[in-house]
C-alpha cells in the first residue's frame, strides 16, 4: 500500500446533490482534515434540500467540520430531478470554483447509480480541472460499490464520531432500511482492511497528476 499525501491542505471544497451525502461519503475524513487544521476553510455545496433537511445538514456539517471556517450554500433543486436542472446545476458550480482554488474537492463518484449523484460528479471536473477530487461512495440499495482506488484511513474514534453524528443530526433518514449503525461502520471496515487500517473511506480517482521528481 503506497501512501501519498496531498501537501497541506487550506481549502477544501465539497459538494452534495442531496443533504447528507457529503456526512455519508466524506464525514469522516472532514473530521480527520478538520481536527488536524483548525481554520480550515470549507466551502460546501448542496443541489437540493431547504426546510428540515436544510436544517439538519447545516447543524450536521458543522459538527463534521469543527473548527472550520464553514461555508455552506444550499439550492433547492428538486430531489430526484437534478439531470433536468443541470443549467441551473452546473452554474453552481462554477460559482463556487470562481470563489477560489481548493486545495482538495470531494465529490460523489462519476459512476453512481443515483442519478443525482451521477450528474453532479459529472459537472465537477468541468469546473475544477486542475485539482485533486475525490469520489465518495454512498451505500445504497442500488449494489454499485466498486474497486476504490483511494483510502483515507480513520482511527477508531473517529469512525464512531462519524457514525454518531450522522444519527443525530439526521433524523429525517432514520427509518430508511440502509441508514443504521451496521451500514456505515460496517463498510468503514471493509475498507479499512483494503488499506490495512481498522476503519477507513474510500474514494474513485478520476485523473491523478504526480510530481515524483519535486
Amino acid at each position: 500500500m503506497i501512501r501519498l499525501g496531498a501537501g497541506r491542505v487550506d481549502r477544501i471544497v465539497a459538494v452534495g446533490a442531496h443533504c447528507d451525502d457529503i456526512a455519508i461519503g466524506a464525514g469522516g475524513t472532514l473530521l480527520t482534515l478538520c481536527r488536524a487544521r483548525p481554520g480550515l476553510r470549507v466551502d460546501a455545496l448542496v443541489l437540493t434540500g431547504g426546510g428540515e433537511r436544510e436544517a439538519e445538514e447545516r447543524a450536521a456539517l458543522a459538527a463534521f467540520c469543527p473548527g472550520a471556517d464553514l461555508r455552506l450554500t444550499v439550492l433547492k433543486l428538486p430531489d430526484g430531478r437534478v439531470p433536468v436542472h443541470w443549467d441551473e446545476a452546473k452554474a453552481a458550480v462554477q460559482e463556487l470554483r470562481a470563489q477560489g482554488d481548493p486545495d482538495l474537492v470531494l465529490a460523489p463518484r462519476t459512476d453512481d447509480a443515483h442519478q443525482d449523484h451521477r450528474h453532479l460528479a459529472q459537472l465537477v471536473p468541468t469546473a475544477f480541472r486542475d485539482h485533486l477530487v475525490l469520489g465518495y461512495e454512498i451505500v445504497k440499495w442500488d449494489g454499485d460499490l466498486g474497486r476504490p482506488a483511494a483510502y483515507q484511513p480513520l482511527s477508531p474514534e473517529t469512525a464512531e464520531d462519524k457514525v454518531r453524528l450522522l444519527q443525530e443530526h439526521y433524523p429525517s433518514q432514520r427509518g430508511r432500511p440502509w441508514y443504521d449503525r451496521e451500514a456505515f461502520l460496517g463498510l468503514a471496515r471493509i475498507r479499512g482492511i483494503e488499506c490495512h487500517a481498522r476503519y477507513a473511506e474510500a474514494f474513485a480517482v478520476t485523473k491523478l497528476t504526480l510530481n515524483l521528481g519535486g
